[in-house]
């Protein structure tokens, strides 16, 4: 009864962040001050779905992997490839005879009107997580027996490798070449018009295919596949004598991480309108790879908030800070163009002082709240406990509880 109510709230919640969103993107314009928000929004939602995937990888397998660039290069690529109309893909490959010149949304709005070209993004968006899947399932066969470094160098390799074939002269028939890939169908474009009045998606859709990824990942952790995952983290010999098939259960656990950084990549064009494999280099996964660990390596909750405050403040709140002044801070001319990133650095050597172990530690948001419940709330008097010494204790227990269990 407690579990179910506990599910309902979160619907409601669910369904109250939406209509929050799809209200902010009928009234702010991309031209309004506020403006910036929405794009904000938009590369915050895609980054979350980025930095949950690997986490479900790093944090609750313990698969030390560097290659989620170039999975999202492949979910980017295949989206772009099968949405560009057919009108303008002699436009697209300038330099190249298009091969494949099959449209996802262009084929089912023939014959289903506006709900076709809606079907037909969505096809080619979980195209794009299967392609990312496939090279997973064909990488994974000889990386995954590497471990720790070692692995995640390979898949650093995997990455970079991906990134120099898609730029490969002799694939631009497909890939483009160096040259990038546009005019397919994207967020900005996402509108409906009911009369006179036209509805805007923008935002919506790309925080809703975020927030429906999100859930599957959670519901996946908390199954018996996520609990064979965790087994596998904490101790993989115990895991194999309890019978959990360690090759397919990382195998698996791999392969699902590239689904939905493919689909990542896939919203990534959505949002840039462009897709081009000079995008998805290295730092993009050490980017991820922070959110992940400022968040919290193995909390969802935690890479949720770990990718929208490092977007939010990156992209918007220190935005101001390479034009000389924000917030009352002078830069020197010296610093003017990078003060912004020296900030963000300081910011962030903060949070990792004070928040070891991530801003959530391996917890999710529910059990914070049990947190607050049990000990008063996390600002009354009594306690005078800051949110950083609930997190860690509560964290503190479940390590205590993990090595109580491994002696026995």
């Amino acid at each position: 009864m407690k579990k179910t109510k506990q599910n309902y709230t979160a619907l409601i919640a669910v369904l109250i962040f939406m209509s929050v969103i799809f209200v902010l993107d009928q009234l702010i314009k991309p031209t309004d001050s506020l403006g910036m928000l929405l794009t904000v929004l938009q590369k915050g939602s895609v980054y979350a779905l980025a930095a949950v995937s690997m986490n479900l990888l790093n944090g609750f397998t313990g698969l030390f992997s560097l290659g989620h660039a170039g999975f999202m290069l492949i979910g980017a690529y295949t989206y772009a490839i099968f949405t560009i109309p057919s009108v303008e893909r002699d436009n697209v490959y300038q330099y190249f005879d298009a091969a494949i010149r099959f449209s996802f949304p262009e084929t089912f709005s023939q014959a289903l009107g506006p709900f076709g070209t809606v079907l037909g993004v969505a096809v080619a968006v979980i195209l794009a997580g299967l392609i990312a899947t496939l090279f997973a399932y064909l990488i994974g066969l000889p990386v995954l027996k590497l471990k720790s470094d070692y692995l995640a160098i390979a898949t650093l390799g995997f990455a970079e490798i991906i990134r120099a074939i898609f730029q490969w002269e002799k694939l631009g028939p497909i890939t483009n070449g160096s040259n990038l890939l546009k005019s397919f169908v994207r967020t900005s474009t996402m509108q409906l018009t009911i009369g006179s009045v036209t509805l805007s998606f923008s935002t919506f859709v790309p925080v809703l295919i975020a927030v429906i990824c999100i859930t599957i990942i959670v519901l996946l952790v908390n199954s018996t596949y996520g609990r064979a995952f965790k087994a596998v983290r904490d101790d993989e010999v115990a895991a194999e004598a309890m019978g959990i098939n360690l090759a397919h259960t990382k195998q698996l656990s791999f392969c699902i991480s590239s689904f939905f950084a493919g689909i990542a990549g896939a919203m990534m064009a959505m949002v840039l309108s462009i897709a081009q494999a000079s995008n998805f280099k290295v730092s993009m996964t050490y980017e991820i790879l922070l959110m992940v660990v400022l968040g919290g390596i193995g909390s969802i909750t935690g890479s949720v908030i770990g990718a929208l405050l490092f977007i939010f403040a990156s992209e918007w709140w220190l935005r101001g800070l390479d034009s000389g002044t924000f917030l009352g801070i002078n830069a020197p001319n010296v610093f003017r163009n990078g003060f912004r990133l020296v900030v963000f650095s300081v910011i962030i050597m903060i949070v990792v002082l004070f928040f070891s172990k991530g801003i959530m530690g391996d917890r999710e948001l529910p059990d914070l709240i049990r947190s607050w419940k049990k000990n008063g709330g996390p600002f009354r008097k009594k306690n005078r406990e800051n949110l950083h010494n609930v997190l860690d204790s509560a964290q503190d227990e479940s390590e205590d509880h993990s090595g109580r269990r491994a002696k026995s």
